[in-house]
């Protein structure tokens, strides 16, 4: 008789007529690979922008961000093919497109910035778009999704931003071309632009931040009396970015030098408003002979006679690290920012000095030189502090009536006290930038100027 023997299967044989599972392990990973790839990024980004072998210039910079996220991209698709069952090899994509861009960047910089600007926001969005696709289809992790839509919708929105900030610049250039000239001044070319016809010459000097468009309602008004020249300081208007520190001995010598090989001979009549008052005030310290008289608009003081000429610590002009946090927030431009700003600004200026400004506003390069305006803040009031004796020449203190405190009115009539031949008016309700941009206020502004112009002309004492 035959025994039959029955036996139970065994884990290892159920295994083999089941289907077979992956190990969940692995593909638990994915998240925290995600999260340490994004984390990479980002981290490299932040150490390639201090590096020392960058350049602290805007393009430099804005490609060593490009380079660090493209290494955080990289090591995605790596990362998620070696330690997971989830392999993301699209990542390799973006990893190699702001890898190439990046370098392109800090190697060649001006060269291939301007073509990079045309193909870099639909490239970016129809990348960005694809990227969205292959999360959805490949990656099954939930955290590892809330990580990256998120980062890749920013991308999307950067090259929208980018795309109109681009089309912007194209269309500012036809709408806005540059009055006047551009003067070579040592390494960089300033605009200068002139009109009226008369002696002595007037110089405007826009406040920080600001260019020559700034003053639309003055300069016109000033040149039916007078020659008169307005200017745009470095990286500001139409005048190209300097490679040296622009603060306010810097920006005195290259507007005397804009000034001799512009052809236009003084003496001057200066007038500045605002951080201008600094560099009118270093200006006539440093070339007395060649300015008769100056207007001091709402100006920020000089320095206190005790400490001019006495540099603070640590400011010996702008410090790398400063340049590269300076050039890093420029790069916001690049992204339609400032135009987005620049759309509701400037509304009681001419509308076409108006929309000249909003267009300089809107670029990376305003933004670059103005921040590097205020680092450069402290040693410019210092050097305006060099000029302790106007003499007897006509000079003009104005004020605004709304919006200052008691040291700056202080200051205001300290500043008075340079000249014999001076006075101090206070424009009764008028705020900082009114004294510029509002035209009745502007007006009293352009009064002033012509005020000193007529004591020049036939020496007399000024009236309050």
């Amino acid at each position: 008789m035959e025994s039959i023997v029955t036996t139970e299967p065994t884990s290892k044989d159920t295994g083999r007529d089941r289907p077979s599972h992956p190990d969940p392990g692995p593909r638990g990973n994915i998240g925290w690979i995600v999260a340490g790839a994004l984390a990479t990024g980002l981290v490299a980004a932040v150490l390639l922008v201090v590096a020392p072998f960058i350049p602290a210039e805007e393009r430099a910079v804005t490609g060593a961000v490009l380079c660090g996220f493209a290494l955080g991209w990289a090591m995605l698709a790596v990362g998620s093919v070696w330690f997971t069952d989830q392999p993301q090899r699209w990542a390799a994509a973006p990893a190699l497109f702001m890898g190439v861009g990046g370098l392109l960047l800090v190697s060649f910089g001006a060269p291939v910035d301007q073509v990079l600007d045309w193909v870099w926001p639909p490239a970016m969005l129809a990348l960005a778009v694809w990227m969205i696709v292959c999360v959805h289809r490949q990656l099954h992790s939930r955290g590892g999704r809330w990580l990256l839509y998120p980062v890749i919708v920013m991308l999307a929105l950067a090259s929208i931003g980018g795309g109109y900030q681009t089309l912007g610049e194209a269309a500012d250039a036809n709408a806005y071309p540059m009055p006047g000239q551009l003067v070579e001044v040592g390494g960089h070319r300033l605009h200068l632009s002139c009109t009226g016809s008369g002696t002595p010459t007037v110089v405007l000097e826009p406040g920080a931040g600001e260019m020559s468009s700034n003053l639309g309602w003055i300069a016109p008004a000033v040149a039916r009396n007078t020659r008169v020249c307005v200017y745009d300081r470095a990286g500001r208007g139409w005048s190209e970015p300097a490679d040296t520190a622009q603060d306010g001995a810097q920006i005195a010598t290259d507007l005397h030098r804009l000034l001799q090989r512009g052809h236009v001979p003084g003496p001057y009549v200066l007038a500045g408003h605002s951080f201008g008052g600094l560099y009118v005030l270093t200006f006539a310290a440093r070339y007395p002979d060649e300015v008769a008289g100056m207007v001091l608009v709402d100006s920020t003081a000089p320095a206190s006679a005790a400490n001019a000429g006495a540099a603070s610590p640590g400011h010996g002009g702008s410090s790398n690290g400063m340049s590269r946090v300076s050039a890093l927030v420029s790069t916001a431009a690049r992204l339609g920012l400032g135009r987005l700003y620049a759309r509701f600004a400037f509304g009681s200026l001419p509308p076409r000095s108006r929309d000249e400004v909003r267009a300089s506003v809107a670029t990376p390069s305003t933004l670059r030189s103005t921040i590097d305006e205020y680092v450069q803040a402290t040693a410019s009031s210092e050097q305006a502090a060099a000029l302790r004796d106007f003499a007897g020449k006509p000079l003009i203190v104005l004020t605004a009536g709304s919006g200052h405190d008691a040291a700056w009115s202080a200051a205001q009539n300290r500043m008075a006290t340079l000249s014999t031949n001076s006075v101090h008016r206070i424009i009764a309700g008028a705020t900082h930038e009114d004294l510029i941009v509002n035209k009745e206020d502007a007006a009293a502004t352009t009064q002033a100027i012509l005020d000193v112009v007529a004591s020049v002309r036939s020496p007399r004492r000024l009236v309050s």
